[in-house]
């Protein structure tokens, strides 16, 4: 098959073992950055032309789209949709899926566990959002933040309202959770692939640190999840229809609690830690669904 992987950086490990992946399976593979393509809207004619070439044959794509281009970058999923190539992300679903309030929505009403999250207008009635999380402490994440960054604990309610205020000022978005406090700075990371769990690892923030995020510091251990994480899990991902995605949950006293759902999970942290070629299985499920 002719595949292509849609990343800004051809050296990211994650990028680097999917082009591995493919051609150990003996399949044509390029990496094109998408911000570099020109998409081109002719009636019954959409095409792509990359660096002044037409990108032709093309069988599948792996969207590897960072946060920073994801509206230029879905848009050239789309287009690719539209000429009949097969994407392990649909354009719609990574749009909905780097949404986080949007996601959240979609896997509330799908009956999945969250925390508690509030969302305003920049309300004034600060206090208001603050009771209904059950006060602090509680965690105030910005909308658009990734690993990590923009994730911030407040303490108390002061410290709380403080935070919500100075965010308001400057008119950025955040939604407010609740504190799981028993998940004790720890989070799991659960790779699923065409509708099934491939590996899982449990994230430990650094000491001191409430986030778990690895690009932070944190550490990773393999893990062996319950009946009701693969579910919550797998349930997730239906629930945002992905093809491949990393859902990252906490265990809570009244069971999994979703936080998010990635539509480009880093591979390196997860194959280290369970030793799978997570890889391997992408490329193994576009061979099953071209």
């Amino acid at each position: 098959m002719n595949l292509k992987i849609l990343s800004r950086n051809p050296h990211l490990y994650s990028t680097d073992a999917l082009v591995k992946a493919a051609l150990k399976r003996k399949h044509t593979v390029q990496v094109i950055d998408p911000l570099n393509c020109d998409i081109i809207i002719e009636k019954k004619k959409p095409c792509i032309h990359y660096r002044g070439n037409k990108l032709d044959h093309v069988d599948a794509v792996i969207p590897r789209i960072g946060a920073s281009v994801t509206y230029y970058g879905t848009a050239v999923v789309r287009q690719f949709e539209m000429m009949n190539v097969f994407t392990t992300v649909r354009s719609q679903s990574l749009i909905e899926s780097r949404d986080k309030l949007r996601s959240l929505q979609k896997l509330s009403k799908a009956g999945i566990g969250l925390p508690k999250t509030v969302f305003t207008n920049y309300s004034k009635d600060v206090s208001d959002v603050i009771a209904h999380v059950g006060g602090a402490p509680l965690v105030i994440k910005l909308l658009e933040g990734t690993q990590g960054l923009g994730v911030v604990l407040a303490e108390t309610n002061t410290a709380a309202e403080s935070v919500l205020e100075a965010f308001n000022g400057l008119q950025a978005r955040v939604i407010v959770q609740e504190f799981i406090k028993e998940a004790k700075g720890a989070d799991i990371r659960v790779l699923v692939v065409d509708g099934q769990v491939v590996g899982a690892m449990k994230r430990q923030g650094k000491k001191g640190d409430f986030r778990s995020n690895l690009h932070r510091g944190g550490t990773a251990s393999i893990i062996t999840l319950t009946d009701d994480e693969e579910t919550a899990a797998i349930k997730a991902v239906k629930a945002l229809k992905l093809g491949v995605a990393g859902v990252d949950m906490l265990q809570s006293d009244r069971g999994p609690l979703i936080l998010e759902v990635n539509c480009s999970p880093g591979l390196e942290g997860i194959e280290k830690a369970t030793g799978k070629d997570i890889a391997k299985t992408i490329i193994r499920y576009i061979e099953r669904s071209v």
